[in-house]
């Protein structure tokens, strides 16, 4: 088992910068997979990025693609997301995911935390 909880959502204003953070417990030393989600009221919840263990790897949805970057400190188990150039459009509930290594990085998650609100004005 692996229990996350996400941290750093607000209200900001359009253009500004935010950054969230997961902190992972329980079952991570064995390289988990991570990634932010999100989930707009009355949509679907849909991948925004997804990192690798080693963070070599990194996954970006095409509509935040330049302006968040995804990272992680395995030291501290947490990983992060620093949003930049924040739009209205990027209101939603964020969420912080884990799963063992395998597909892709935008699916199949096993582990989710209980997500942030991030509220964009413009």
């Amino acid at each position: 088992q692996v229990q996350l909880v996400e941290s750093g959502g607000g209200l900001v204003q359009a253009g500004g910068s935010l950054r969230l953070s997961c902190a992972a417990s329980g079952r991570t030393g064995s390289g988990v997979t991570m990634g932010w989600f999100r989930q707009a009221p009355g949509k679907e919840r849909k991948a925004v990025a997804g990192i690798s263990w080693s963070g070599v790897i990194r996954y970006y949805a095409d509509s935040v693609k330049g302006r968040f970057t995804i990272s992680r400190d395995n030291a501290k188990n947490t990983v992060y997301l620093q949003m930049n150039s924040l739009k209205p459009e990027d209101t939603a509930v964020y969420y912080c995911a884990a799963k063992v290594p395998s597909g892709s990085y935008d699916k199949d998650y096993d582990y989710w935390g209980q997500g942030t609100q991030v509220t964009v004005s413009s």
